[in-house]
């Protein structure tokens, strides 16, 4: 009996001493996680409200949600009496041990937060950077998806889009067509001239302004005109295609020749005395 005793009265003194210290903990755990919520909550409808990318709206967030988590569970082991110094400092290490192996997708997670918040391009735009070109699918956190004009799907680390120059075809929403067009030198300018001339005038994708020049240029072995005429983005293949195939048409039926590059060779005859 006087066991049963002593077994009561440690067992009652060790509830005495832990029991608050347990309900703190827990109620430290319970309000944390529900503030953890709520200030979740509060940032994820302002980040919609302000437009912001739900790829980074999300990541973010849940960043925040966690953080919040582990500074309220170290505070309840903290109210246990449990000595957090140490796990502080497991933290921090794994921290820079993780930070250390994933060096490479950090830096791609940077690049991908600053092109996000920075909107170089947008999804549907054309551009080209990182070695390739395609027109935008996805922006990721790591990486930015590009589908190139043979339909292939490209991955693309961000890190090196933003190490590197960014070409944006279709922000400003138009594009200038540049061709040349080579012709023998006996030709005559004016009819040369004439001929682009009225192709352009059939090709109702061109934009009237600016009105584009097709002036000739001198070369090694023709007589090349430069003509750059402006559309709008989503016409720039189908215009430089359609125009490439009307003006050699009309050369033909104009009986314009094209020239092939050449050189004249002069030989020479050498003397030995």
């Amino acid at each position: 009996m006087a066991t049963v005793d002593s077994i009561f009265l440690q067992v009652q003194g060790f509830l005495a001493l832990y029991g608050l210290r347990v309900l703190a903990a827990l109620t430290i755990l319970i309000i944390g996680r529900i503030i953890a919520g709520s200030i979740r909550r509060v940032l994820q409808k302002t980040m919609e409200k302000s437009k912001t990318d739900p790829t980074l709206s999300g990541f973010l967030t849940s960043i925040v949600y966690f953080g919040i988590l582990t500074f309220v569970i170290i505070a309840a082991l903290g109210k246990l009496g449990v000595q957090t110094a140490s796990f502080i400092a497991i933290i921090g290490a794994a921290g820079l041990a993780v930070g250390r192996a994933l060096q490479g997708s950090l830096s791609n997670f940077a690049a991908g937060v600053l092109m996000i918040v920075f909107r170089h391009f947008r999804v549907g735009d054309y551009i080209k950077g990182g070695g390739t070109a395609g027109t935008v699918q996805n922006i990721g956190i790591f990486t930015t998806e590009l589908t190139t004009p043979d339909n292939k799907k490209v991955l693309v680390p961000n890190a090196r889009l933003t190490g590197d120059n960014i070409i944006n075809y279709s922000v400003t929403g138009t594009r200038r067509v540049d061709m040349i067009f080579r012709v023998s030198y006996k030709e005559d300018i004016d009819k040369v001239k004439k001929i682009i001339k009225e192709v352009l005038e059939q090709e109702a994708r061109l934009l009237p302004e600016p009105a584009p020049p097709h002036r000739p240029v001198f070369s090694d072995s023709s007589l090349n005109f430069s003509v750059r005429p402006w559309v709008n983005s989503s016409d720039y293949w189908s215009v430089l295609f359609a125009l490439n195939e009307a003006i050699k048409k009309r050369f033909d039926e104009e009986s314009i020749s094209i020239p092939y590059p050449q050189q004249d060779v002069h030989p020479h005859t050498i003397h030995q005395y």
